[in-house]
């Protein structure tokens, strides 16, 4: 932004404040604004943009008490005939009356500011210095800062992704959450942050997920996992048993004769689904034991008993533990 930029706009209108007004209201009034305007709330809004961008240059030039010093000056220089000789001549008189509408005789307004401070031609008004060296030019554009905020998504939402709204800093924010979140995870969502100053790009906007708990399911990478419980003669004699999957359907699955609890069964393309891939279920078997059998229940495991007495289910792990 050039001299002549600041000279011809009012960062105090554009925020509805006085010249007067301190650091607390300006920030309020740029709060305001800046929800009534965001390209958010105003999607395709073409006016409502350059509004919004109208805003944030005038709120970051007048929060910074350096910019705000040197803007009120060179709006006070340019404003009409503010300044005055030693025989009390006006603005015009001081600049040898070639000065008209905040520009002079053969050279710009910038070229008459230059040469007050020193500018040494090259430099100008937006040359490289600082308003007390040998120019004047305002902060280059810097990204805003990024932003921290959490939620916490019900397991459902975290497992098919969702959109979800947030409240920052009194503006109202909607972010992408995408599918298969883990619990804790941080999401990093572009451009959600706080506003960028001197046209600069807006920050990011940090999301640490929670995600609450489900009876049933748990979430491992893209895959799905669940206990499967199932009877000791299931597991001993072989079967098959339904299992309820994520969207509420049963599948079928079979269940081999002798297996073990612990075993993990795989159900293919029935956990989550983002754009890149699909993952499966995984089901880890339970081997149920009984606790309350009755007379018949208990002479068979009796029978089962006498039946496989010769087999010592712990031989290997008497033989480890002597390693």
């Amino acid at each position: 932004m050039t001299g002549q930029d600041w000279l011809e706009k009012d960062f105090y209108a554009t925020l509805g404040v006085s010249k007067t007004a301190d650091d607390a209201e300006i920030k309020k009034a740029y709060r305001k604004l800046a929800r009534k305007y965001h390209p958010d709330q105003n999607q395709g809004d073409e006016k409502a943009e350059a509004k919004f961008k109208e805003i944030g240059e005038a709120y970051a030039v007048l929060s910074d008490k350096q910019q705000r010093d040197q803007y009120d000056a060179i709006r006070s220089m340019g404003s009409g005939p503010r300044f005055t000789s030693g025989t009390g001549g006006g603005f015009e008189d001081l600049f040898g009356g070639g000065f008209s509408g905040g520009r002079a005789s053969g050279g710009g307004f910038e070229d008459i500011l230059n040469q007050m401070f020193g500018g040494g031609g090259s430099a100008g008004f937006g040359g490289q210095q600082g308003f007390g060296g040998t120019g004047f030019r305002p902060n280059p554009p810097s990204a805003g800062a990024d932003i921290a905020a959490s939620t916490t998504l019900p397991f459902r939402n975290a497992v098919s992704g969702t959109e979800i709204t947030l409240n920052l800093e009194g503006r109202t924010v909607k972010a992408r959450v995408p599918a298969g979140v883990k619990d804790g995870q941080k999401i990093r969502i572009p451009g959600k942050g706080r506003p960028g100053t001197n046209g600069g790009p807006a920050g990011n906007l940090v999301l640490t997920v929670s995600v609450a708990p489900h009876p049933v399911f748990s979430i491992d990478g893209n895959n799905l996992r669940m206990t499967l419980p199932v009877t000791f003669d299931e597991a001993a004699l072989g079967a098959q048993v339904e299992v309820p999957t994520f969207t509420g359907e049963a599948v079928k699955v079979k269940v081999a004769p002798g297996t073990p609890s612990g075993k993990v069964l795989r159900i293919k393309g029935r956990g989550v689904k983002t754009a890149k891939a699909t993952g499966d279920l995984l089901v880890t078997v339970n081997v149920v034991v009984p606790q309350n059998l009755n007379k018949a229940a208990k002479q068979a495991v009796e029978a089962f008993r006498e039946a496989t007495g010769g087999t010592d289910v712990r031989a290997d792990l008497k033989t480890s533990a002597k390693e």
